[in-house]
């Protein structure tokens, strides 16, 4: 274990030399068409401190690209003449339940399967935990975390705008994430390395690493979600911030516009497309 821990430590050393890449071009987005909703509703229960602070950094990317950033907590603002303004809605860190009504939920389903974009932050998979739906969308259900530490993170897909320009091996003050119910589409980015994190109770069945930062495309939408960002500080760094936008960007990228003669939902229990 000791001998592990130190080539570990030493591949850690070395990858901390390399310089910084470049964060991944991607072409072709007129900023300035691109509205962005925060949501930021929580149900009963934890919510985090972070929220203002996040919210306040997203209105930030905004400004530097130029698109436009609308922050909510108003489970009313999901009906379909309001949702289709907008190019992208973002979970900043929500949890438990965050809507009111079936309709609510039914008029987000139609926005995703028109073709809409979805980002969810740290918490996000703590929302709806009991809703289907949500949780393939989203890629996974919040089952708990270990206590805030430092560990690594080991970026496994560097193709990607949310992380072409990270260190291979990257590491965080944060909270490891551990989700059940995994949509089993997911394109995953970036693991934890969980030989680095001190957990008596860590799973196991994805050996020493986990899941924490994904994309796919779902039920016709398009989703990039990112487990990290407990700490209100972290999203004042430039590089939490970058790899925040290369979410952004890649949902916009792979977005094709809103195209409602897609959308199909008459109930948040219709059945699953797989």
């Amino acid at each position: 274990m000791m001998m592990v821990k130190k080539i570990s430590t030493l591949i850690l050393s070395c990858c901390l030399l390399i310089p910084v890449l470049a964060q991944k071009k991607v072409s072709g987005i007129n900023w300035k068409k691109v509205n962005v909703l925060v949501y930021t509703k929580n149900g009963n229960g934890y919510v985090h401190k972070n929220i203002d602070t996040a919210s306040m950094a997203l209105k930030q990317l905004g400004e530097k690209k130029g698109f436009s950033v609308t922050v909510s907590d108003n489970p009313a603002d999901f009906n379909e003449a309001n949702l289709k303004k907008y190019t992208l809605v973002i979970f900043n860190n929500t949890n438990n339940d965050v809507f009111d009504t079936p309709e609510q939920k039914v008029a987000f389903m139609r926005y995703i399967q028109a073709g809409g974009g979805f980002i969810g932050i740290h918490s996000a998979t703590g929302t709806e935990r009991n809703w289907p739906w949500f949780k393939r969308l989203i890629g996974g259900t919040f089952v708990r975390h270990a206590n805030h530490q430092t560990f690594t993170e080991i970026v496994i897909d560097a193709d990607h705008p949310s992380t072409s320009f990270l260190p291979r091996i990257w590491e965080r003050s944060d909270e490891c994430y551990y989700v059940k119910e995994m949509n089993p589409d997911l394109r995953v980015l970036v693991v934890h390395d969980l030989s680095s994190v001190d957990d008596k109770d860590k799973p196991e069945f994805f050996g020493s690493s986990f899941p924490s930062v994904w994309c796919h495309k779902f039920d016709g939408g398009v989703q990039w979600y990112t487990s990290l960002g407990h700490d209100a500080p972290t999203y004042l760094t430039e590089e939490f911030q970058n790899h925040l936008l290369g979410g952004i960007t890649w949902v916009v990228a792979e977005s094709k516009g809103l195209d409602y003669t897609r959308a199909r939902a008459k109930s948040p229990g219709d059945p699953l497309p797989y």
